[in-house]
């Protein structure tokens, strides 16, 4: 991995929270994790959120406080299994909203045993915050503060997994009393060392009290020597992840309808549904039917409210097509284009046009491996792209990761919770792009056959 930006700590800024950039598209609602290890403090941050933000009643604060104090957790960790062993298990999903913007928060857990949870959050999600708790500072032989396995591994995942926004969280620091701003200084160089290492483009770093409520909701200027927005300033200020519109147009077909025009009951037509993978779905589109390779012209394109009309990237869709032709849940409608002629062979013929993507059988992808056993050579998977299922055959494993160092080896197995490099052959081809150029076409699950347990998420490599 190769590095490219080192992050700076934000500098004060004389612009309030909600005062964006008008390049960037923060009107619509941010979607975001928090994740790192253990008991770092993500469902009381979460909890802290809510209540500075004035998003709960009374009657709900009530219900978490425990001898006149609100537990700040509880309001994420809503499983009774959460509730007595005090750690989060599955994803949890809260609401809120400030003046400027809406907000959906993903809690994901911190133990190793539970990051396929974590992987499913930050799939969907557009900004990702991993928290370091301060009070369990560790260092190497250097004399450097060495991150936690889990912080290094989530940060890598979510910077696998191109979640665009990227802020690091440094909490716990009020435990520190006056050593806080050292120690802030310590670990906020320790981010910096590794994010270069790995790649990963940073938003910032900041210093928080999760139980506190130092700059999380409300700013502390000069606190740890921080002069940077707040978190939730910070978060006010981020991006969502744009539609993928640069991209021909992509569909995956999740249903099937018979639909009658109220005019004519006697002729149907067939109308597929799904959400448009890339691109835009309208009129006049030449698409190619993947696997059978049939093509037809879109004739009709409908919303979800079965409004006729373009529907972009992202967004749910009904596609009528001029002919009647075989088309199932799973398969794929892929827009045509015409490949670029040879200009030095003249007696060429015309290129005649074809999906914009290749269908292909042989997958290099990074696998992150959250099966309870290792993944090994030769073994058989139910494979998921959109929603087509084909069976997969793990055919080479290249490298594991090493998360400490970042070093890519030489490996017979990947082991639970472990990133790798891997190559498989499906049993069909489908249509795959590499990850970086599209999270729809270049993501795949593993699943295994017998226990049916998700068992890894796939993102297609560059060939």
């Amino acid at each position: 991995m190769t590095a490219t930006k080192t992050i700076a700590t934000p500098a004060s800024s004389t612009s309030p929270a909600g005062q964006f950039d008008s390049q960037n598209d923060t009107s619509s609602a941010l979607r975001f994790i928090t994740c790192g290890s253990v008991d770092d403090g993500k469902s009381t941050l979460i909890g802290r959120l809510l209540v500075d933000s004035r998003s709960v009643l009374q009657d709900q604060l009530a219900n978490v406080s425990k001898s006149g104090e609100a537990d700040l957790a509880l309001f994420t960790d809503g499983l009774s299994a959460e509730r007595e062993q005090g750690i989060t298990i599955d994803v949890a999903y809260r609401y809120f909203a400030t003046p400027t913007r809406k907000f959906i928060i993903g809690d994901a857990p911190g133990h190793e045993q539970y990051t396929r949870n974590m992987v499913t959050a930050a799939s969907s999600a557009h900004a990702a915050v991993v928290l370091v708790d301060a009070t369990k500072l560790q260092w190497n032989v250097s004399g450097l503060v060495e991150l936690l396995p889990q912080t290094r591994r989530h940060s890598l995942l979510v910077h696998l997994l191109r979640v665009p926004g990227i802020v690091f969280a440094v909490n716990k620091l009020d435990a520190l009393g006056s050593d806080a701003a050292a120690a802030f200084a310590k670990i906020s160089q320790a981010l910096q060392a590794f994010a270069s290492q790995a790649g990963i483009d940073a938003t910032a770093i900041v210093p928080i009290s999760a139980l506190k409520g130092h700059n999380v909701v409300n700013t502390e200027p000069g606190w740890c020597g921080y002069q940077g927005k707040s978190l939730l300033g910070l978060l006010e200020a981020l991006p969502t992840t744009a539609a993928e519109t640069e991209v021909p147009f992509a569909f995956p077909v999740q249903w099937v309808e018979k639909f009658h025009d109220s005019a004519d009951t006697s002729q149907g037509r067939r109308v597929f549904w799904g959400r448009v993978g890339t691109g835009i779905a309208q009129v006049g589109q030449t698409i190619t039917v993947l696997p059978s390779g049939q093509t037809a012209v879109v004739a009709q394109v409908l919303n979800h409210v079965r409004q006729a009309g373009s529907v972009v990237a992202g967004h749910g869709a009904g596609i009528v097509l001029d002919r009647e032709v075989d088309v199932s849940r799973g398969d794929w409608l892929l827009a045509q284009v015409t490949p670029a002629a040879d200009p030095a062979d003249e007696f060429a013929d015309t290129p005649k046009p074809q999906a914009f993507v290749a269908a292909q059988r042989d997958i290099s992808a990074t696998v992150a491996w959250m099966d309870d056993e290792p993944l090994v050579n030769g073994r058989v998977y139910w494979a998921l792209h959109g929603h087509r299922w084909v069976k997969a055959k793990i055919k080479r494993i290249v490298h594991s990761l090493n998360i400490n160092t970042l070093a890519e080896s030489d490996a017979t197995e990947i082991a639970p919770n472990a990133i790798g490099h891997i190559e498989l052959v499906l049993q069909e081809a489908i249509p795959a792009l590499p990850y970086e150029h599209s999270r729809l076409l270049g993501a795949l699950i593993l699943v295994d056959t017998a226990t049916h347990k998700t068992s890894g998420a796939l993102l297609v490599r560059q060939s």
